[in-house]
């Protein structure tokens, strides 16, 4: 095992395994809503502020500094430190007894979780080239529907013998443990990549030695610039392709957390009689393979058309956000439980097309210097409108149709007017189709004259 330490393969695979296990423990409060719920006492509305808001917004604020650590110091320390963090905060979500305590706990686990991703992100594009980056990225990124899948899983195995006992205390205890565990094994048997291997190139060196030297001699006897990072981090956020990403991934994610947060809810009130053991199974399995189906050929035809276009990067998630937005509505507008999980297979092969190329624009188009910050800072606009946005607006949107209609068809209308957020994400991928080719090839030239130098 200690010969692999250097392999990529083998680094890209504990980097997916961590951010699954991130997954499964932000997964799981969804799956178990309707039993906290009811233990706790908790509106729809509280519901969704803990779903959202509590977690993301300490999320997103977190990510930040930490990314501007791990820019500059052992991103594999950064990565232990977080997981372990998140996983005790998950164990003591099983002592809470009321909203305030709970509402605490899961601002703990977001303070934890923002240092995974922005690490992992730029070890990867120290490890894969460009035009494999999104592959890659996409690999890491099968976290999310192994993390969903295994929170489904997980469970299901630890409910009672016929799904009807519920001991939610235990499964966050239990997922703690095992995450304090998985953190120990990530620091002992990963290594840190170096930065910005993949972007050398001998004619970009002669190209940024002439720079800088004509930099030297114009600032002689002059103060000095602003520093390297708020450099690259002007150049990161001054780049169009860059911000419409982000919109058009925050926005794909804010119907795909909201169905997250309530879609056990909405099947438990369509078939108040299901066996809760086996809909876990069934929802597990189905993320586990159509999600993942998704996720990864999605990514991989953005490569392959993105060999000679880049703009595929592009194009490839908004065909994936047009094809979800009929089937989003379809599956909360069902007249059974069967009904509703065929229409949620063929929508999650569509719901994970988007992250690879995203990911990769954003590695891609971000200076070395800040990869794992150009993550923070997409994630931080991902999360505010998605994960803070999706499941409280959703909850609200619950409880005010729930004045005028039964909790079925509460829980229908809102997620139907959440799905339209679909057809905006696709507007915004078009635009980054139709912008990406400028801004990828300016990124490419100053990527390799700094590598290079």
């Amino acid at each position: 095992m200690l010969a692999k330490r250097n392999n990529k393969t083998f680094i890209l695979i504990l980097l997916t395994l961590v951010y699954a296990f991130s997954f499964i423990d932000r997964q799981i409060l969804g799956i178990l809503v309707p039993f906290i719920q009811d233990e706790l006492k908790l509106t729809n509305t509280q519901i969704g502020f803990l779903l959202g808001p509590a977690f993301a917004i300490v999320y997103t604020l977190a990510a930040i500094p930490i990314a501007w650590l791990a820019d500059r110091f052992s991103r594999v320390n950064i990565l232990t430190i977080a997981l372990t963090i998140w996983s005790g905060f998950t164990a003591l979500t099983g002592f809470t007894g009321n909203f305030t305590q709970i509402a605490i706990a899961r601002m703990g686990v977001g303070i934890g979780e923002a240092g995974g991703s922005p690490p992992a992100h730029s070890m990867i594009s120290d490890l894969y080239p460009s035009d494999k980056r999104a592959s890659a990225l996409a690999v890491y990124a099968l976290g999310i529907p192994i993390g969903v899948m295994c929170a489904f899983l997980i469970s299901a195995s630890l409910l009672g013998k016929q799904g009807a006992e519920v001991n939610w205390r235990r499964i966050f205890v239990i997922l703690g443990v095992v995450g304090v565990g998985l953190a120990v094994i990530i620091r002992i048997f990963m290594t840190e990549p170096k930065r910005g291997a993949m972007e050398k190139s001998k004619e970009a060196s002669k190209e940024a030695s002439k720079e800088a030297d004509i930099e030297a001699d114009n600032n002689h006897g002059k103060n000095p610039g602003p520093s390297p990072f708020w450099n690259s981090l002007r150049q990161l956020l001054s780049i169009p392709s860059w911000w419409a990403m982000c919109l058009g991934i925050s926005l794909g994610s804010f119907v795909a957390y909201s169905f997250a947060g309530f879609q056990t809810k909405y099947l438990l009130a369509l078939q108040p009689d299901l066996n809760f053991k086996h809909l876990l199974i069934a929802l597990g399995l189905i993320n586990g393979v159509a999600y993942s189906f998704g996720t990864y050929f999605g990514a991989r035809i953005a490569d392959f058309f993105g060999k000679n276009n880049v703009r595929a990067y592009g194009w490839v998630p908004a065909l994936a956000m047009i094809g979800a937005l009929p089937l989003a509505i379809g599956a909360f507008n069902s007249g059974s439980v069967n009904q509703h999980l065929v229409y949620i297979f063929v929508f999650l092969l569509f719901l994970g097309v988007y992250l690879g190329p995203s990911f990769a624009i954003a590695q891609t188009l971000a200076p070395i210097s800040i990869r794992a910050m150009s993550t923070a800072l997409y994630f931080f606009i991902l999360n505010l409108i998605s994960m803070a946005g999706g499941p409280f607006i959703t909850g609200m949107l619950i409880d005010h149709f729930l004045k005028t209609n039964d909790e079925l068809q509460a829980v229908s209308q809102a997620m139907t007017t959440i799905s339209y957020a679909f057809g905006l994400a696709t507007i915004f991928f078009l635009f980054v189709a139709w912008r990406l080719p400028k801004d990828w090839a300016d990124a490419k030239k100053r990527n390799e004259a700094v590598a290079s130098d």
